[in-house]
């Protein structure tokens, strides 16, 4: 098993991982395969605007606006999402120094596609489109993972996944361009 990056440590005080899901190969695929979906289904990709989600989102954010380049040809505008003030669980989750939310072009009559590396309870999803509100009105909202591992408690769904990894509540995903792995979180 590959030790789990320092960036991911940092994100995930107290995982310790219990085995490697993917590999940067396979995380590279992932992100390569939605890159293809993104372009298909968004005939005027010229009008997308892509934002990642801090802190995990936002180097998988960078790498498929990289993708959509290679594949459509379009250099997609690129942003991130700071969406800490906008949660509702901070007595779960105390709020930590906040990173830096920037926003490229006015998102009015846009498709932003929001990115993110785990896709879980759909609280942090639920953040970002409200945070989305004060930045205007995009035409559309379209949210890309890189996984999906279950147990909604929102009704939100990803249009692109990367892949759909099963969980169980006491389990934790860490996901990185490096890999994805599984393991606990320790107190």
């Amino acid at each position: 098993m590959s030790k789990v990056p320092d960036e991911a440590s940092e994100r995930s005080t107290g995982f310790v991982a219990h085995a490697q899901l993917l590999r940067r190969e396979d995380v590279s695929r992932a992100i390569r395969r939605m890159a293809h979906e993104v372009v298909e289904r968004n005939a005027d990709i010229e009008q997308l605007v892509i934002l990642g989600l801090q802190t995990g989102g936002v180097a998988f954010a960078h790498q498929l606006g990289a993708d959509i380049l290679a594949i459509g040809g379009v250099n997609v505008e690129l942003g991130q999402l700071d969406v800490a003030y906008f949660r509702d669980d901070h007595e779960r989750r105390p709020l930590t120094a906040a990173t830096s939310t920037l926003i490229p072009v006015d998102l009015d009559d846009q498709t932003v596609l929001l990115v993110d590396d785990v896709l879980y309870t759909g609280r942090t999803i639920r953040a970002a489109l409200n945070a989305l509100a004060e930045w205007g009105r995009p035409r559309a909202i379209e949210l890309a993972v890189l996984v999906d591992r279950g147990h909604r408690e929102l009704p939100i769904r990803a249009d692109f996944v990367g892949k759909n990894l099963p969980t169980s509540k006491h389990e934790a995903i860490v996901a990185t361009l490096d890999g994805v792995w599984i393991g606990e979180v320790t107190t």
